[in-house]
C-alpha cells in the first residue's frame, strides 16, 4: 500500500464528518476506548495539555505547542481539521507525521480497523497518539474535534485542561443553548487538573465552574487576569500586544506572528496557560514565552487564520465559520482601508444561514462558491438565501473559478476575503497564484 492509497483508504472508507457530517458522528467513546486498549493506552506515556473551545482552540493550540518547542520540549501536536495535508493533523516539533508512518500504521493495523470499524476521527486520534509515544514526545498538546465529553481526545488526563470560549456551533451535536455546550465542552474538565478557562462570561460560566468545584479542579480565567490594552503591528507584519492586569497601569508586550484581531483573545489565554504550567514547575522563561509566540507559524505550520495571500489587491483568507469568529473576523475587516471589498465565500450545509448572512456587509460584491466536500452548500441556494439578507453576488461551481472572478474584478486599493468555511479556505490554498 501507498501513502496515497493509505489516505484513500482513511478518507473513503472510514466514516469522516468533514465529508458527511452527523452519519459520522459517534455518541460514545467506546470505539476509542476499544482502539486505546489494542495500542497498550500510548497517551499515558507522556505528559498532555487538552484544549476545547468554540473558536481559537486551534490557535491556542499552536501557539502552546511553539512556546513548548522553543522551551526544548519535544512536543507533539494533534489538531483538526487539515487543509492541505493530511499529515497536518499530527505534529512533533512542527513536523508532520511522515508519510511512511500513516502507511505503516494503516496497512499494519488492518484487523483492528476491520474488528472495531472506527470513524475517520477515532482511527486518527489512535493515530497521533500511539506515533507520540514511539517517537517519545516530552508533551502533546492536544486540540478536540468536536465538543469534549465524547470526544475522542477526552481519554487522556492532561496536566492541564484549556477551554478557550463557548458560542453556538455543532448544535446538532451539543445542543442549542450555550450551556448545553459548555457541558458538552466541560466534559475534558478533570479530576484535580487545573483548567484554564479563556472566556468566562454569563451563562456559560457557572456550568464550567460548576464542573470544575464538582471535579475539584482549580480554575483560572485569563479573561479576567489580564486585558488587551494596545494592538499594533511591527515592521516585519508580526502583531504587538500590550497586555496587563485590570486597575494595574502596567503592561506586559507579546509579539506574534499570526496577527488576525481575534489573537489578542487567544495570546491572553495562551499566555495564561503557560503561566499555569509555570506555576506546575514546568521550566518555561519569559524570554522562551516571547521567542514561542513570534515564531507560531514557522515553529508549528500553521495556516488559514487571517493569512496574507496577496497584495494590490489585498487578499486575506480566514476560516473562521460560525456567528462569532466570522463576527470577529467581519471586524478587522471594516478596520482596514479599501476602495471595494470582494468577498469569495461558501458554507457547509448544515450552518444556520440565518445567524450569520446578517453579519455579512452588503456593501461586499460576493462570489458563492461550492467548495470540494459533499456537505459543501449548493451556490445557487446560497446566493438566493443572501439576496434575501441583502447581500449582492453570483454563483461559481467551485473556490478557483470564484476567486479569479474576484481577482479579474478587483482593482489595486480593493480587498478580496475569501472564508466562510475551512474547505472554501483549503481550496483557495492549493491554488497556485
Amino acid at each position: 500500500m501507498t501513502y496515497r492509497e493509505a489516505i484513500e483508504f482513511l478518507f473513503t472508507t472510514l466514516p469522516m464528518y468533514q465529508r458527511q457530517g452527523k452519519a459520522a458522528y459517534k455518541s460514545n467513546l467506546d470505539n476509542t476506548l476499544r482502539l486505546d486498549t489494542w495500542f497498550g493506552h500510548p497517551h499515558r506515556n507522556y505528559p498532555t495539555i487538552h484544549v476545547a473551545g468554540t473558536n481559537g482552540k486551534g490557535s491556542v493550540s499552536h501557539m502552546l505547542a511553539s512556546v513548548l518547542q522553543a522551551s526544548g520540549f519535544k512536543t507533539g501536536l494533534y489538531t483538526s481539521p487539515h487543509l492541505l495535508d493530511f499529515r497536518e493533523r499530527i505534529r512533533i516539533n512542527g513536523q508532520p507525521i511522515p508519510e511512511d508512518e500513516v502507511t505503516g500504521f494503516v496497512t499494519g493495523n488492518q484487523e483492528v480497523i476491520k474488528e472495531v470499524q472506527p470513524s475517520f476521527f477515532e482511527m486518527t486520534v489512535a493515530m497521533a497518539f500511539d506515533y507520540f509515544a514511539r517517537e517519545q514526545v516530552d508533551v502533546a498538546v492536544i486540540e478536540t474535534g468536536l465538543g469534549g465529553r465524547l470526544d475522542s481526545t477526552n481519554i487522556i488526563t492532561p496536566v492541564l485542561s484549556v477551554i478557550t470560549n463557548i458560542s453556538l456551533d455543532h448544535t446538532e451535536f451539543l445542543g442549542t443553548q450555550p450551556t448545553s455546550i459548555a457541558r458538552e465542552k466541560g466534559g475534558i474538565i478533570k479530576e484535580k487538573v487545573p483548567l484554564v478557562i479563556g472566556r468566562a462570561e454569563a451563562p456559560t460560566d457557572k456550568v464550567l465552574l460548576s464542573i470544575a468545584r464538582e471535579r475539584d479542579a482549580a480554575v483560572v480565567c485569563a479573561n479576567q487576569i489580564y486585558e488587551p490594552r494596545f494592538r499594533t503591528l511591527n515592521r516585519d507584519g508580526s502583531m504587538q500586544l500590550r497586555i496587563g492586569k485590570p486597575g494595574d497601569p502596567s503592561t506586559r508586550t507579546v509579539s506574534c506572528d499570526l496577527t488576525g484581531e481575534y489573537q489578542q483573545e487567544n495570546i491572553i489565554t495562551a499566555f495564561t496557560a503557560l503561566e499555569q504550567l509555570q506555576k506546575l514547575n514546568w521550566k518555561i522563561s519569559e524570554t522562551q514565552i516571547q521567542d514561542g509566540f513570534a515564531s507560531v507559524i514557522g515553529s508549528t505550520g500553521i495556516t488559514g487564520r487571517w493569512q496574507t495571500i496577496g497584495h494590490n489587491p489585498r487578499s486575506i483568507c480566514d476560516t473562521a465559520h460560525n456567528a462569532d469568529g466570522i463576527t470577529a473576523v467581519i471586524r478587522q475587516i471594516m478596520q482596514i482601508p479599501w476602495k471595494r471589498l470582494h468577498m469569495v465565500w461558501g458554507m457547509v450545509s448544515d450552518k444556520d444561514l440565518d445567524s450569520v448572512l446578517p453579519l455579512l456587509p452588503q456593501e461586499a460584491t460576493y462570489y458563492f462558491a461550492r467548495s470540494s466536500v459533499p456537505r459543501s452548500m449548493d451556490p445557487a441556494g446560497l446566493t438566493e438565501r443572501a439576496t434575501e439578507h441583502g447581500l449582492t453576488g453570483i454563483p461559481f461551481p467551485n473556490v478557483e473559478e470564484a476567486y479569479r472572478a474576484a481577482q479579474k474584478e478587483a482593482g489595486a486599493d480593493d480587498m478580496i476575503f475569501t472564508g466562510g468555511s475551512t474547505f472554501v479556505v483549503a481550496d483557495l490554498l492549493v491554488m497556485k497564484f
